[in-house]
């Protein structure tokens, strides 16, 4: 069977559905639905049952399972920006993903993990899946940081792959709530209001609204993490974008010509706690990645908008 951490979550719940559409339903999926709306990501989806986190901590310690685990895609994770309790994020992001690492060895199962391009901080340093010294701008990238410094620390990116996922969206993450794309916060915007609003810049090399990112369509995500969970032959820690950076208001104006809307947008300041940490750019070198998987292509950026904006005003 295979083991899928964060399963109820965004990409983790999509990561199901495409598993489901490939006549896989032998998923145990770990996370918690609370009294949310989480749980709707699992409607139509099939699956062996769902424990908690602390279940499975316990199920790995009394060693429950005996053999048969084909691998462990641990997508389970506070992914919070804005979140400050260290200690739960050591715990949640750091602790909790070298206990699974170290069970999927065990067992002999592929890992395949999320990691973050939050962890490349103000991008000062590049954004080089290869570079290693590194200054995250907050926790949960420090606690990201930190889990891949000890996959690489312990010699096993030559067994395993970790993701570091740029600006995903899609289906399946209005749960998130502050933490959802633009995308999908534009859409809910406009048919309030009629306009978006983003925040002004605070970087005199950046517009207002021309503050970069590197935003990849959840689907297309899902493809990479199915075809890894086939290829063993790949391992490594390697960015996951697109590897085009687009400004806000690029995709802005996707949201609005996909609802057909002449565009509206509003400039507004930038909370204090989130302009200290905030990235002005990022753009992920897809060297390594390419070299890995030469023939994956990703979405254009107006085409995945367009087909994520349909499903939401649909709904």
């Amino acid at each position: 069977m295979l083991i899928l951490t964060g399963g109820a979550g965004f990409i983790g719940s999509r990561i199901l559905a495409a598993l489901n559409a490939e006549g896989r339903s032998d998923v145990l999926i770990v996370d918690a639905l609370g009294s949310g709306s989480k749980w709707r990501n699992l409607v139509g989806t099939s699956f062996i049952d769902i424990v908690s986190k602390q279940d499975f901590r316990d199920q790995m310690v009394l060693g429950e399972f005996e053999g048969g685990i084909e691998a462990i895609i641990h997508m389970g994770a506070c992914s919070s920006t804005t979140e400050t309790d260290a200690d739960y994020l050591y715990d949640n992001n750091f602790r909790y993903s070298t206990d699974v690492a170290e069970f999927a060895l065990e067992q002999g199962a592929r890992f395949i993990y999320a990691s973050s391009a939050a962890t490349y901080g103000d991008g000062s340093r590049g954004y080089s899946d290869a570079t290693i010294d590194l200054k995250p701008l907050n926790m949960y990238g420090f606690s990201k940081h930190l889990f891949d410094c000890w996959i690489r620390d312990q010699h096993l990116d030559t067994h395993c792959v970790g993701l570091k996922f740029f600006n995903v969206f899609g289906p399946n993450e209005q749960h998130k709530g502050t933490m959802a794309s633009m995308v999908y916060k534009a859409v809910q915007q406009i048919r309030a209001t009629g306009e978006v609003r983003l925040f002004k810049s605070s970087d005199a090399a950046f517009a207002d609204g021309g503050q970069m990112r590197d935003f990849i369509y959840v689907n297309d995500v899902c493809r990479v993490v199915l075809t890894l969970l086939k290829r063993k032959d790949i391992n490594g820690i390697y960015n996951l974008g697109s590897g085009i950076a687009s400004t806000w208001n690029e995709l802005i104006v996707a949201v609005f010509a996909a609802m057909q809307i002449p565009p509206k947008i509003v400039y507004i300041e930038a909370p204090q706690e989130v302009a200290e940490q905030y990235q002005n750019y990022t753009q992920a070198d897809m060297t390594a990645f390419a070299k890995a998987l030469p023939d994956m292509r990703f979405s254009v950026l107006e085409d995945a908008v367009a087909d994520y904006v349909q499903l939401l005003i649909t709904e």
